[in-house]
């Protein structure tokens, strides 16, 4: 018996649940369009737009710790040039946990609010000044601007989720670091947690959800791909997979947005809804694309901007093609 297996967890998001027949408003790295991405303020800001899901990335210090960052490079969203100026590399596995703590990871998001809009990082580059007055408060600047925010690990992450009754999607972040024990680490904790009926695990590196179900049968997983695949539904049941999360943002869209008759390339969303798997697509920032992409059957949107999720969910009675 795999580890992991009860008759009494059931997770939903395992091909054939009930998330099937949902729309998730997936905050992606958090709530990080209205606080500095992946960290503990992000994934409590997520539960205020509605959401039932944030993402999060996971990579591993020096001496093991499952650390909650995106890049696998610790310049973008933290002072540890400022901190640790001799250091000749700034990966997150060059550092300790106790020099990762050291680390403010919430002033660079204050300051991207005070650059013009273009100047800023390209996510926040349509953060309209309404939002920044609606979801971002001077509280919220003065905490993340404070220097206390920090990197935070996957178990403090996981509370908040557990506390805030959320799911969570783990991204496992091992290309190009190639971590060793990273994927096994996290089934250990998500299962220590009573939280494998409540977590999906994603990632590019499909070899890790491989290793996820050979360890645990209730934790969902999925695919994560930028590219086209011929015929998904049919890789997804090769890895037991619960889904497939394509790209339909900048350079990574796949889905047709940005190609030259503009049309949404249906194939796959289909190819996947009938084989009864979820499609989780990323990151889908625009209202237009919303729509069509519920209209077409998705079952998530992984946005940096989970209050226009909410606002087209709430206001828009769209009934997806794929239920009629």
């Amino acid at each position: 018996m795999k580890r992991g297996v009860s008759n009494l967890k059931i997770n939903s998001l395992r091909t054939g649940g009930e998330s099937l027949f949902q729309i998730f408003n997936i905050a992606h790295r958090g709530g990080r369009a209205f606080a500095p991405e992946n960290t503990l303020p992000a994934f409590e800001k997520a539960k205020t737009f509605g959401c039932e899901m944030f993402e999060l990335d996971v990579h591993m210090s020096r001496d093991g710790e499952l650390i909650v960052h995106h890049d696998d490079n610790l310049k973008r969203c933290t002072d540890v040039e400022v901190k640790f100026p001799e250091r000749s590399s700034y990966y997150v596995s060059d550092f300790t946990y106790n020099e990762l703590r050291r680390l403010d990871a919430g002033s660079w998001y204050v300051e991207q609010l005070h650059l013009p809009r273009p100047q800023r990082q390209f996510f926040l580059q349509t953060l309209t000044d309404e939002e920044i007055t609606q979801f971002v408060s001077s509280e919220d600047r003065k905490l993340y601007a404070s220097g206390t925010i920090k990197l935070p690990t996957l178990r403090q992450a996981l509370e908040v989720a557990r506390a805030a009754d959320m799911m969570v999607n783990i991204e496992i972040k091992t290309i190009p670091r190639m971590y060793m024990g990273l994927t096994e680490a996290v089934v250990q904790l998500v299962e220590a947690m009573g939280l494998d009926h409540r977590v999906s695990i994603s990632s590019f590196d499909h070899e890790q959800l491989v290793k996820v179900r050979r360890l645990n049968n209730i934790i969902a997983t999925a695919v994560l791909t930028s590219d086209r695949l011929a015929n998904p539904s049919d890789y997804l049941k090769l890895l037991d997979a619960d889904a497939y999360n394509p790209g339909c943002y900048g350079h990574y869209d796949s889905m047709g947005f940005g190609s030259v008759t503009g049309k949404l390339d249906l194939n796959g969303i289909k190819n996947v809804r009938v084989a009864d798997r979820g499609v989780n697509v990323w990151t889908c920032n625009d209202q237009y694309q919303m729509r069509k992409l519920i209209l077409k059957g998705v079952t998530g949107l992984i946005t940096d901007f989970p209050n226009r999720v909410q606002e087209v969910r709430i206001n828009h009675n769209i009934r997806p093609d794929f239920l009629q």
